[in-house]
């Protein structure tokens, strides 16, 4: 584990971000790779990523793929074979891998949590393969509801912890609806109030605890064949590993799984002030909640999935308000720890792109989706890394001829001066492989750099 310098409290932000980086860049030693064409592979690719987040021209254009649900598929299985059958789905990735992970360029993992899990949980936020969606629908689907209502903001604003325990999570894991049977928690300081625990004699909570027990079990049994089949197959087969943490816009925060979409859509007309009071306490926790993680230190990126801060979600007013603010604020606290912020603009982002940019050079990541990419890389390209955003409907449904002309427009608009990563705009599934290879052979072809 990397043990920050001493004087870290007196580094600058931009300091504290090159030391995170050189930190990242030696994520490979002692690692036992698998051949040393691995070894020299993963060398090269995690030297292009370490000079594009430093905002310099890399040997050659970085690619960052997904095959999405696609090995799952060569294998004849079907996403709900990772949820609930996951050494089937593990072994898929691997035999995938083992054919095409080096003639790609990435290493792939189906993304999915225990099914057994989930059902023992009875999580109601989502419907998956197998629960809700048929075993072969390619992946998660969310369920808007108001599964915080519009009198409990102050029950929020208060006391976050207890709303999360006692209200919202009774709500979205039915397993956990016994806790509404207790007090706040904080009421016991006192010897009196350990009656307050009484309800750990009733039955309803009782079962949850053994049914806690259970999803406990599940999720040892599906980590561990991920663990077994893939967990340290990535950088011993050559390729680096970027991700770090993840966080969201407050706004989404209380958008998404909160108040659902039409119900915070009205409180920026209705109760704006609790609104940005409860925003403001969101983004304390997700502040807090990220510096305080034991892995912080051996991390250089924070992810964010955007979602309600698009092209035509909310007027600019509204953005500048309700949504950046807040956001900003969280990106703030993690920029000062050296922490880079990679920003997944879903939708589009050409409506914001005259207002974002606001920190200082190599702070910022910004995937985008299907936002312009010239306009993109002429208001960020100098200060900020630029990755994208070839369509996932081209992915899955065109010609290699075309994905890789596509690619080919993406490079010369996007490529010069450093700092950019060809990805698709998000993740297709279910692509056609050559088209994937069309995307690797436009980085070939047209992504080196002249020296």
């Amino acid at each position: 584990m990397a043990k920050k310098p001493e004087n870290w409290s007196e580094m600058k932000p931009a300091e504290k971000r090159a030391w995170r980086l050189k930190n990242f860049r030696k994520q490979g030693e002692g690692e036992k790779f698998v051949s040393p064409e691995a070894e020299k592979n993963f060398n090269i690719r995690i030297q292009r990523l370490y000079d594009v987040y430093s905002l310099k021209e890399p040997d050659r254009v970085p690619i960052n793929l997904s095959a999405g649900n696609l090995p799952l598929k060569m294998a004849g299985l079907e996403a709900g074979h990772a949820f609930y059958e996951p050494e089937k789905a593990m072994a898929a990735a691997q035999a995938f891998n083992e054919k095409y992970a080096e003639k790609l360029e990435s290493f792939s993992m189906p993304f999915a949590v225990s099914g057994q899990a989930l059902d023992l949980l009875d999580y109601k936020l989502y419907a998956w393969p197998g629960h809700g969606l048929p075993f072969e629908a390619p992946g998660w689907q969310f369920i808007e509801g108001e599964y915080m209502t519009a009198d409990e903001y102050d029950d929020l604003i208060l006391d976050p912890s207890d709303f999360w325990i006692r209200k919202y999570l009774p709500r979205t894991f039915g397993t956990l609806e016994p806790m509404r049977m207790f007090q706040q928690f904080t009421i016991i300081n006192e010897n009196v109030h350990v009656m307050q625990l009484a309800p750990l004699a009733s039955e309803p909570v009782q079962n949850m605890l053994r049914k806690l027990l259970q999803v406990g079990d599940a999720l040892k049994r599906s980590s561990g064949n991920m663990m077994r089949i893939g967990g340290t197959g990535s950088i011993a087969h050559g390729f680096p590993v970027t991700f770090g943490s993840f966080a969201k816009a407050p706004f989404d925060v209380l958008g998404d799984t909160l108040r659902g979409t039409t119900n915070i859509m009205k409180d920026m007309y209705r109760r704006p002030d609790k609104l940005l009071k409860a925003l403001d306490v969101i983004a304390d926790i997700s502040i807090e909640n990220l510096l305080s993680a034991p892995n912080v230190d051996n991390i250089f990126l924070v992810t964010y999935p955007l979602h309600k801060g698009a092209d035509g979600w909310m007027s600019q007013a509204q953005f500048d308000k309700f949504y950046w603010p807040s956001l900003k604020k969280v990106m703030d606290a993690f920029i000062k720890e050296g922490l880079i912020q990679s920003m997944f603009a879903e939708g589009g982002y050409n409506s914001r792109l005259h207002c974002i940019n606001q920190f200082e050079p190599g702070a910022v990541a910004w995937m985008f989706d299907r936002t312009d990419m010239a306009e993109a890389k002429k208001a960020l390209g100098k200060d900020c890394v630029i990755i994208g955003n070839v369509p996932s409907s081209m992915v899955v449904t065109s010609k290699p001829e075309d994905v890789k002309e596509y690619c080919r427009k993406l490079i010369e608009i996007c490529a010069p001066g450093g700092g950019y990563i060809l990805s698709p705009g998000s993740s297709p599934e279910n692509p056609k492989l050559e088209n994937l290879f069309a995307m690797v052979e436009a980085v070939n072809e047209y992504g080196y750099y002249k020296k």
